[in-house]
């Protein structure tokens, strides 16, 4: 769990965030053991943003996981995930550990699940006869 927070406390002085100044970093760790870091890239056209989650997640999925234990999330703050990241990160597993950490390292853990209640997942998406 600490590493996690370090690696994305690190990764967050890589943010680009010249907008709200707000760095976030992510450590993204997978069942293989890898771990994935990523930060919120900002952009003029603000709709264009991504933040440090689904920056991970794409490492990691470009790479072949599928599979993920936890993330660590870390700002100056412990600010939680927004609502897209929370959907995106449900498309994956709703039992991965969140670890919600401030660049002191106070943490806080919950799950995906528990972050979005009642998600929209893929076996949403059943065929109906």
């Amino acid at each position: 769990m600490r590493v996690l927070i370090e690696v994305a406390n690190r990764a967050r002085q890589h943010a680009h965030a010249p907008y709200s100044r707000y760095r976030v970093g992510s450590a993204l760790l997978a069942e293989s053991g890898n771990v994935y870091s990523g930060v919120n890239v900002e952009n003029a056209s603000y709709g264009l943003a991504i933040c440090s989650e689904r920056t991970a997640y794409v490492k990691a999925i470009s790479e072949g996981e599928r599979d993920f234990i936890a993330i660590a999330v870390v700002t100056d703050n412990g600010g939680s995930p927004c609502g897209a990241c929370r959907q995106f990160m449900s498309e994956f597993g709703l039992d991965t550990i969140v670890i919600q950490a401030d660049a002191r390292g106070h943490y806080t853990l919950t799950t995906v699940g528990a972050l979005l209640p009642d998600a929209f997942t893929p076996d949403k998406l059943a065929k109906r006869r």
